[in-house]
């Protein structure tokens, strides 16, 4: 937002943090207008004239008639920011962790964010964790209703704690049954934000285009609101976690399994895991069974990535809410004789993903097209193949090829699946059952062999799940945060 990184001395004056920040200048709403020079000529827009939206100023400085500074040169806090807008909060629960990422929560906090939110005069309740988990247990015992939102500090672990405690929260106001696969979540009326201190910064960086602690502050601030997908998984009527980007067993389900034990290593623990199962090149064998998201009106393949006020999103929204109104009243077929489809064999890694999984590392991630609030999960199954292919599949994610083009890789939109490893089939026959009976017949295009049965570990978000049999639904725009979305690249500003 803007170009050298300090304020600029305007007669009135939006705080920028330029080049890095992903905030959009470009004028949407109601506009204030100023000029750098005021004097005879003031009141008529000239070459020097900027314009930026009312509801994204955050603080003014004042100067004089010439445009001269005051003497204390200081930004003056404005008493009532959020009276621009209604969306902006007064009030924030903010969970700090210090030990995750490089250990730098707390100094990215303090140095970055709350002059922003003092300036914006946003006053913040502070939670510095301790331990794992008490952010989400926190936020099932304290009194939530005097906050405006929740911020998490931390990487994405900590931002799964609170996404955890305040989706857990709400359903028991609601009186919803969690470990009811079928049952419909009630979405929560705060909104998360994310300042991003940790190892990877997935999710903000799937939502904001970028892992810069300010402009994420900045989105905070001026209270910009971002409706996302949360995929509930269950195993056995019970509810195991909830998932925001990455749902992965065999690969990914293993190097998060390797890396746990091996935490003394810091981030390197990733590297080294990774390389570790790559040549180890284990492939398990199991059922995929899905239901195609067919609300959505976009597919993982064209080339259309989620974008700020994204036309996929909201279409697809309106039609999912159309499609659940017709099973209401049985003008549909129930969910219960839907048209599953099912895909068993051997596979090398099964992901699953609610959002594109982009990083710095992979700056397109996973699933380029994959859309935050469609209602939808893409889901990818890389069979079966030789090391060397399967290394090609895994380059594909740090370029822009299209890392789908491959004949061992299938890729679907679905808004529900199933996985039942070859072992729980032949061990779990209530499960084995259900899925006769649900599933029909079971395709047999690709045989057994003589490799050894073994199980995978489901990577959640960073986290395993053991379970080699899982229920996954997506529940369409459940949380919202603090955020925009991705914003295409504005067109170069001379003035900036």
């Amino acid at each position: 937002m803007g170009a050298t990184g300090a304020a600029e001395p305007l007669h009135s004056v939006l705080w920028v943090k330029q080049q890095r920040c992903a905030v959009s200048l470009e004028p949407a709403r109601a506009l204030l207008r100023w000029w750098r020079s005021p004097g005879p000529g003031a009141g008529t827009p000239g070459a020097d004239a900027c314009s930026v939206p009312v509801s994204e100023i955050i603080a003014v400085e004042e100067t004089d008639v010439h445009g001269k500074h005051h003497s204390s040169g200081k930004w003056q806090k404005m008493e009532k920011p959020y009276a621009f807008t209604a969306s902006r909060p007064k009030h924030l629960l903010v969970f700090i962790n210090p030990f995750g990422g490089k250990g730098q929560g707390k100094r990215i906090y303090e140095r970055k964010v709350a002059p922003l939110f003092t300036l914006a005069s946003i006053t913040t309740d502070i939670i510095v964790t301790e331990h794992a988990n008490q952010a989400k247990e926190t936020l099932y015992e304290i009194n939530i209703d005097k906050y405006d939102g929740i911020v998490s500090v931390g990487g994405d672990g900590m931002f799964s704690e609170v996404l955890h405690g305040l989706i857990g929260r709400t359903q028991r106001c609601a009186g919803v049954d969690q470990n009811h696969p079928r049952a419909v979540l009630v979405p929560s009326s705060l909104r998360i934000g994310i300042i991003p201190a940790g190892s990877t910064d997935c999710v903000c960086y799937s939502t904001v285009g970028t892992s810069d602690a300010e402009t994420s502050a900045l989105h905070i601030v001026v209270g910009d609101s971002l409706a996302m997908d949360v995929s509930s998984v269950h195993h056995n009527s019970t509810l195991l976690r909830y998932s925001v980007s990455l749902l992965g067993y065999g690969f990914y389900g293993d190097i998060i399994k390797d890396s746990e034990k091996k935490r003394w290593l810091g981030l390197a623990r990733y590297d080294f895991s990774g390389l570790k199962t790559f040549l180890s090149h284990h492939c398990y064998e199991g059922t995929v069974s899905f239901l195609p998201a067919q609300h959505t009106v976009g597919s993982p393949r064209d080339r259309k990535p989620c974008r700020a006020g994204c036309f996929v999103c909201r279409q697809s929204r309106q039609q999912l809410e159309e499609e659940q109104k017709k099973a209401l009243y049985g003008l549909e077929a129930a969910e219960d004789v839907e048209e599953w489809q099912v895909v068993c064999g051997k596979f090398l890694a099964i992901n699953a993903t609610n959002m594109s999984c982009a990083c710095r590392r992979s700056p397109r991630g996973l699933s380029p097209a994959a859309h935050l609030g469609d209602g939808s999960s893409d889901l990818i199954l890389i069979r079966k193949c030789s090391r060397f292919n399967f290394l090609r599949f895994l380059i594909r994610h740090t370029n822009q090829q299209d890392q789908f083009d491959f004949t061992f890789v299938e890729v679907y939109r679905v808004k529900k699946f199933q996985f039942t490893s070859k072992h729980m089939e032949e061990e779990d026959s209530d499960l084995k059952e259900g899925g006769k009976k649900r599933f029909g017949h079971i395709c047999s295009s690709h045989p057994s062999c003589c490799c050894t049965v073994s199980n995978s570990s489901w990577n959640c978000d960073g986290e395993v799940l053991h379970s080699p049999a899982i229920e996954v639904r997506v529940h369409c725009q459940l949380v919202r945060l603090f955020a925009r979305g991705i914003e295409e690249n504005p067109k170069p500003d001379s003035h900036s």
